[in-house]
């Protein structure tokens, strides 16, 4: 598949800004199913400052500054890529929980993704709640398959239920929230048991093609979990969609959690209020 993803973030501020430093986590990245053949960041004002590099984690990152006097501020991503069926651990490929935790346990780059996270802690009751999808003898890809269901079938999709401050207990207590929230919960759960889990943050194709069904979450930036199996790779789940990511998911960056790729953040001298507009679009390009 081909797609031309355009995200447009534009804030309106009510009294001047003179001055701010930002950072843009809105290039995709490259991968071996993921080829980006075009990309560019416009910023208006222009900024005066304006450099690329990349996180600890690998992400790219524009980071700008913007030294004028300024009453708003638009950033736009457009970018074009091409995506391939991601690869699946073979069938007889069927490694343990324990063989999992052991070997993160023992990796630096694995472990933090073991431990607690600014916006994920591991609790008894996330463990008491993914442990119904780890019976003993239970192959770590049937269990997280099972509870990356669960999380899909039991919490209800709910728009404007939760903030960033809205903690996990109250997403797992509730049994609501959005792609992010259930991303923190399938992390939380999973680390909970031992497992080394991250966030994945992207997007998804916003109007599938005929006869498919319409993922939610395609009218803004969404997100995902990738768990850590010994021996193969990071394994991507959708417990939004209670799904395994495909061809119509693309990703932009990880993280331990949220607070690691958010797609802009900043500071400013001035601004008071703001305003906040964001959209997304994932198009298919045609071929030809």
């Amino acid at each position: 598949m081909r797609y031309r993803v355009r995200h447009m973030t534009r804030y309106d501020y009510a009294a001047p800004v003179s001055l701010c430093h930002n950072e843009a986590r809105l290039a995709l990245r490259q991968l071996d199913w993921q080829q980006i053949t075009g990309s560019r960041i416009d910023i208006v004002p222009r900024p005066a400052v304006r450099q690329q590099r990349p996180d600890f984690f690998g992400n790219g990152v524009t980071a700008f500054s913007i030294q004028k006097i300024h009453h708003s501020m638009t950033v736009t991503a457009v970018s074009e890529v091409e995506t391939l069926p991601r690869p699946d651990p073979p069938e007889s490929y069927r490694p343990t929980r324990e063989a999992a935790v052991e070997e993160a346990r023992h990796s630096p780059e694995l472990r933090q993704f073991q431990l607690d996270s600014p916006f994920v802690a591991r609790s008894d009751a996330l463990r008491d709640f993914a442990l119904p999808s780890f019976p003993p003898g239970r192959a770590l890809f049937d269990a997280v398959c099972d509870l990356n269901r669960r999380i899909f079938e039991e919490f209800t999709y709910a728009p404007g239920f939760s903030t960033l401050a809205t903690p996990i207990h109250e997403v797992l207590v509730e049994r609501r929230g959005v792609c992010q929230d259930f991303a923190h919960l399938m992390i939380g759960a999973l680390r909970s048991m031992g497992l080394a889990a991250r966030y994945v943050s992207g997007y998804l194709e916003t109007l599938p093609p005929p006869g498919q069904p319409r993922l939610v979450g395609a009218d803004a930036s969404h997100a995902w979990v990738a768990l850590y199996l010994p021996g193969w790779g990071w394994l991507e789940l959708d417990p939004t969609n209670g799904s395994l990511p495909g061809t119509r998911h693309l990703v932009l960056g990880w993280g331990r959690d949220y607070g690691d790729v958010p797609p802009l953040k900043g500071v400013m001298n001035g601004g008071s209020s703001h305003q906040l507009e964001v959209s997304v679009d994932v198009a298919p390009v045609e071929e030809g």
